[in-house]
């Protein structure tokens, strides 16, 4: 219990980015800094007082402190435009282990065994044609075709990955790593926009799946990403079909077009056409010229469809209709308050 309570509330500071002095603070001074080192060391436990005072500090309930441990995340990969300080990664995988805690349990609870297979990993990847065939064998394996996937994060759960969406500075991107070391995960900014949403997803799939061949800098691993999650969203030959397989130039109109449909950026759509060589290099450096203006893409467009998946509330709400658990455990898988989840749940 001890050890527990110890990993629990270490977990829960560091989730809310406290050092242990601002833990302190937090509790108006109700216990000493000596005693939470302690508390995290597990050479003793709180009263009652002092659960409940930390609890309300670190706006977890009672409970949690209690709950074990069933999910470990390794190997994860950070993408960053800025340096995200030590707090605010450990922030950020102690928001992502609760939540991929919370989606384990609710499996186990009814049963669903989740069991995932890379359709992909024979395949070495050192160029960007290998991308290109390692992204056409997992459309493929997955029977997906070469149209336009209308819900990545859906697709994906349905492949047994688990995507969890996150607030988070604009600074961090995304991050995938492995659960039990088998269960992939991803990790995604919810701010972004809906293209950059989709693109970071699959780019950090690039990660989990692609068998790099040995001597690849991270670099070079980055770009690969990128190409892969362009190839994804836009296939070689669908791209070829809408844009052409050659061309001096592309009209804005007929990008934004492309965006709308196929829910990939203006900026990721120019650099798939100089990857696949259907523009030349100085065309491109023209049109990053010319994007410098406008790299939000304001006013050009956006896609049609939508980018999230519920299969995990749908879970909750499926064992809270079977009896499987209260609508108490419900809520608090789900968290949210009791009263608040028993006013959006109609039982039929």
């Amino acid at each position: 219990m001890k050890e527990i309570f110890s990993k629990r509330l270490k977990a829960a500071r560091l989730l809310a980015s406290l050092s242990q002095d601002n833990l302190v603070d937090a509790m108006g001074g109700l216990v000493s800094k000596n005693a939470i080192a302690k508390y995290e060391r597990g050479e003793m436990m709180p009263n009652s007082k002092v659960l409940i005072a930390l609890a309300k500090a670190l706006s977890v309930k009672p409970d949690y402190f209690f709950r074990p441990f069933t999910v470990e995340i390794g190997s994860v990969e950070f993408r960053k435009r800025n340096k995200l300080g030590a707090k605010q990664i450990n922030a950020i995988k102690q928001r992502v282990t609760d939540q991929v805690e919370r989606y384990l349990e609710i499996e186990a609870l009814l049963r669903i065994s989740s069991l995932f297979e890379n359709p992909i990993a024979d395949v070495l990847v050192r160029t960007g044609e290998d991308v290109e065939k390692a992204a056409n064998e997992l459309l493929r394996s997955w029977k997906l075709g070469l149209n336009a996937l209308p819900n990545v994060i859906e697709l994906l759960e349905e492949k047994e990955i688990k995507v969890i969406e996150i607030e988070a500075a604009l600074a961090f991107d995304g991050l995938s790593g492995w659960a039990d070391e088998r269960i992939p995960v991803i990790v995604v900014n919810k701010q972004f926009t809906i293209e950059r949403k989709r693109f970071t997803v699959l780019h950090e799939l690039g990660h989990l799946l692609m068998n790099f061949a040995e001597g690849l800098d991270p670099r070079s691993i980055e770009k690969l990403c990128h190409r892969f999650a362009a190839a994804i969203l836009i296939p070689r030959e669908t791209f070829f079909t809408e844009l052409g397989d050659h061309r001096s130039g592309i009209s804005l109109p007929e990008l934004i077009s492309v965006k709308e449909t196929y829910g990939i950026s203006i900026q990721a759509l120019m650099a798939r056409a100089r990857d696949l060589d259907i523009i030349s290099e100085s065309a491109y450096v023209r049109f990053r010229k010319f994007v410098n203006r406008n790299r939000k893409e304001e006013g050009w467009g956006q896609y049609q469809g939508k980018e999230q998946s519920g299969r995990f509330l749908q879970l909750v709400y499926r064992a809270a209709s079977e009896g499987i658990i209260s609508m108490s455990k419900a809520a608090n898988l789900a968290d949210k308050k009791l009263a608040a989840f028993r006013d959006e749940f109609v039982a039929l």
